[in-house]
């Protein structure tokens, strides 16, 4: 059966920066190849990726994952019904335990709150909310919420977030949302050592009175790093959670665009590490997703006559080609954005174009595949 399948390549160097810190406070690391590689885990990128949606995305379009759920259903159930807002709070712990999410006391004397995360979309949230309101009028307000089904109503209308990243609650398994995101940890294709910044910061007052010595010491780890970044789309589990064709192209075209751009926030003020990448690769593919981080098993290393995007450009490129020769992998179509002459290697594994070219084309091919005929705005 043919599929249709979104992979994205990224090459990108980052300045001295903690983007992604350990619970000692160090860059996070791993070992690949026998050496010791710069890491930010898969984690705190789809965090980025998922604030980045909302330069792009509308809210309704968007989920919210918490465990304050009683709390936000109640701020919806005030909005629809302002009588009910001596209510709002009771009347949501009751939708949201019919809905088969528990709750619990909450330790700083908040509305209760689930023993875990739970992710459900703004049009979720206003359809419970909906429920709970007409629940309100009748006798038996638990029997009403489940004549309504709310758990189903907590099971539809999935957000663009929900339906790429996925929800797992343990109490209902059943609403459970399979994820059409996979996104790998980023490594730097070489070996790294963390380095140590040691700082002082200086008392003002201090120096208005001559005094000497310094109002504060310490030191931040860090290190710099040309990472290999990689992430995949299942466009036809994508369709399946949302439903509409427009949706699901509005939502691939939304992630290409937030995986290529963002980047973590740890330590940004520190040092202002943010960048854009030096490549990306984009294949769309049609029988399985591919990883290329082989290409990087042997690290790249640098020397005085070439940097390691040029290596590492070069090692990438022909790592696909065996791939796609020796597999018969090849992609049904393949796009290439990059920057400068370091990554002219590249240029063979596809269609040199911008960023908001590659997005264009990628949406394109996604409405051809799962049968849309005009986007969004456009008239058929």
């Amino acid at each position: 059966m043919s599929r249709t399948i979104v992979d994205i390549h990224v090459l990108q160097t980052v300045p001295p920066s903690n983007l992604n810190r350990d619970d000692t406070g160090s860059p996070k690391t791993a070992t690949y190849g026998g050496v010791r590689r710069a890491r930010v885990s898969s984690q705190a990128w789809k965090r980025a990726i998922r604030t980045a949606f909302a330069s792009g995305l509308g809210q309704s379009e968007l989920g919210v994952r918490t465990k304050r759920v009683v709390e936000v259903l109640a701020e919806r159930i005030r909005d629809r019904a302002p009588e009910l807002a001596d209510r709002a709070e009771e009347l949501a712990k009751a939708t949201v335990n019919v809905a088969g999410i528990k709750t619990t006391a909450s330790s700083k004397g908040n509305a209760e709150e689930s023993s875990y995360l739970v992710f459900l979309s703004s049009r979720q949230y206003d359809n419970l909310a909906a429920a709970a309101v007409i629940a309100a009028d009748q006798v038996d307000v638990n029997a009403a919420l489940k004549a309504q089904d709310v758990k189903t109503l907590a099971n539809r209308d999935h957000s663009v977030d929900v339906a790429l990243f996925g929800r797992m609650v343990a109490d209902i398994s059943d609403i459970n949302v399979d994820a059409a995101v996979q996104v790998a940890h980023a490594i730097s294709v070489h070996g790294v050592e963390n380095e140590y910044d040691y700082f002082t910061a200086v008392d003002d007052r201090k120096q208005e009175s001559d005094e000497t010595g310094a109002g504060m010491i310490g030191t931040v780890e860090f290190n710099s790093a040309t990472l290999y970044r990689y992430g995949t789309l299942d466009v036809d589990a994508l369709m399946t959670s949302l439903g509409d064709a427009t949706a699901t192209r509005r939502a691939a075209e939304a992630f290409v665009r937030a995986f290529v751009t963002s980047m973590p926030t740890g330590k940004m003020n520190t040092f202002a590490n943010r960048t854009l990448p030096d490549a990306v690769v984009v294949q769309l593919r049609d029988t399985q997703s591919v990883n290329f981080v082989g290409a990087f098993e042997e690290p790249v290393v640098a020397d005085s006559t070439s940097g390691r995007v040029p290596l590492a450009s070069k090692k990438l490129a022909g790592y696909a080609t065996q791939i796609e020769d020796k597999y018969a992998q090849r992609p049904l179509a393949s796009w290439v954005v990059r920057v400068g002459d370091a990554t002219d290697a590249l240029s063979a594994l596809g269609s040199d174009v911008s960023l908001p070219e590659l997005i264009e084309n990628v949406g394109d091919q996604i409405s051809t595949r799962i049968g849309e005929i005009p986007r969004l705005g456009e008239t058929a």
